[in-house]
């Protein structure tokens, strides 16, 4: 939960040295831009997600060959994509703000803070493949360590290049950008300390077996799914802050500002899910039902537990909070008229969280990706429903997504639970 606690930390600092300066069209372009920045890295986020599911399998097998090539793989798929991305941004970016509703203002902010980004873009996803790795071995405190550095060395970039050179949208770009080059070199050095001594030479030993066809065949089936799976619910953050920004400036801003909210408890009760990931994938290993089910029950309660408390915690001090995000008074009242709304999502949303931790960790990348394109279906059929009460109808939306993503994982647990073989438990 303290691992990620920190990674929502990114997001807020970008949105608190952006916001002080009370600039609205600027912390609106950074809402924009994140937007983007989100649908294109995190279409890749089958690096965190396969890795985790499937190193936690060789784990639960005793297969310590395949732990370190899993993270070789992931290492070199995540830079490789990332380059890719950098090269190809000349395309991507006039596509994505076709897209996207804005304005010249907006758009020029926006755009700013996305080029910059996409320097960051090949650390950034290696990054996801350590992250995932590390939590896959149950090894939280790296994942710790690993984010808590990043978002260090991000805030102090971010008000070097916004408050001290007047950088704006595109000096937090840069400084997030600098964050992921520097947390990919610290968290490979954690990696190697996680392995033991005699790990580059017994990694070298593995030679062509780290990049085994089967394995790789697994990889990208196990993956393609997930990243269709991601891309769906991506496509669901996409359309809500496009439903703000066309609403105008002020509301998308004021959307932003109470998304940190939402990203700070997703990203916390994203915590137990990690860890149902990481267990569920072990249990699996080891074809141990019981393990399966009482990985499940013991997040499922934890997470109810911190679902109900991020909800009260954000509907008594969201007011105190909004305000020391952001300076404009519009923003500010705009966000508190929503608040209520923002703080029932950590409730409402925290089994759709949890059951993707259990589908993750049993790699079930089919059942992630119809549940999610099934959600992201019916999402966008109940904003369109909800179009007539303005904001509020944005964020009901919002909130009836999780329900839908919840419902569709929740039919297939059942026979996830069916298939794991009774068998004694292995040390």
């Amino acid at each position: 939960m303290l691992g990620q606690a920190t990674v929502p930390l990114v997001g807020i600092a970008d949105t608190v040295v952006i916001g002080r300066t009370g600039d609205a069209a600027a912390l609106a372009g950074v809402a924009l831009g994140t937007t983007i920045i989100n649908f294109v890295f995190w279409t890749f986020g089958f690096l965190r997600m396969g890795m985790t599911g499937m190193t936690a399998q060789a784990k639960g097998a005793g297969d310590e060959a395949e732990v370190r090539a899993m993270l070789v793989r992931g290492l070199l798929l995540g830079t490789l994509i990332g380059v890719l991305l950098f090269a190809l941004q000349i395309a991507i970016i006039p596509a994505a703000f076709a897209v996207l509703a804005g304005g010249e203002a907006l758009d020029a902010a926006a755009r700013g803070y996305v080029s910059a980004r996409f320097f960051g873009a090949p650390a950034g996803l290696a990054v996801y493949a350590l992250v995932g790795w590390f939590l896959g071995l149950g090894r939280t405190r790296a994942a710790l360590v690993l984010q808590v550095a990043m978002n260090c060395i991000n805030i102090v970039a971010d008000i070097a290049f916004v408050w001290h050179f007047g950088m704006g949208a595109a000096g937090v770009g840069y400084g997030t950008a600098i964050a992921e080059w520097s947390a990919l070199v610290i968290g490979s050095g954690i990696a190697l300390s996680v392995l033991g001594p005699g790990a580059l030479s017994a990694i070298r030993a593995q030679g062509r077996a780290l990049i085994d066809r089967e394995a790789l065949r697994r990889l990208f089936a196990v993956n393609a799914d997930i990243m269709i799976r991601t891309i769906a619910l991506l496509a669901t953050f996409a359309w809500f802050a496009n439903a703000g920004a066309r609403l105008g400036t002020v509301p998308l801003a004021a959307n932003h500002v109470l998304m940190q909210f939402v990203s700070v408890s997703a990203f916390v009760l994203d915590g137990f899910a990690f860890t149902a990931e990481s267990r569920i994938g072990i249990a699996i290993g080891k074809r141990s039902r019981p393990d399966f089910l009482r990985a499940f029950r013991l997040t499922g309660e934890f997470t109810a537990i911190a679902g109900l408390c991020f909800a009260l915690g954000i509907w008594l001090a969201g007011p105190s909070l909004i305000a020391v995000i952001t300076d404009n008074a519009q923003v500010r009242a705009a966000a508190g008229a929503l608040l209520v709304w923002t703080a029932l999502v950590p409730l409402i949303g925290a089994p759709a969280w949890l059951f993707d931790g259990i589908f993750i960790g049993a790699t079930r990348g089919r059942a992630l990706r119809n549940a999610a394109l099934a959600a992201t279906a019916l999402y966008i059929g109940t904003d369109l429903l909800m179009r007539p009460w303005g904001a509020t109808g944005v964020w009901i939306a919002l909130l009836a997504s999780y329900v839908w993503r919840a419902l569709a994982l929740g039919a297939y647990l059942p026979g996830l639970t069916r298939s794991i073989a009774e068998s004694p438990r292995r040390a």
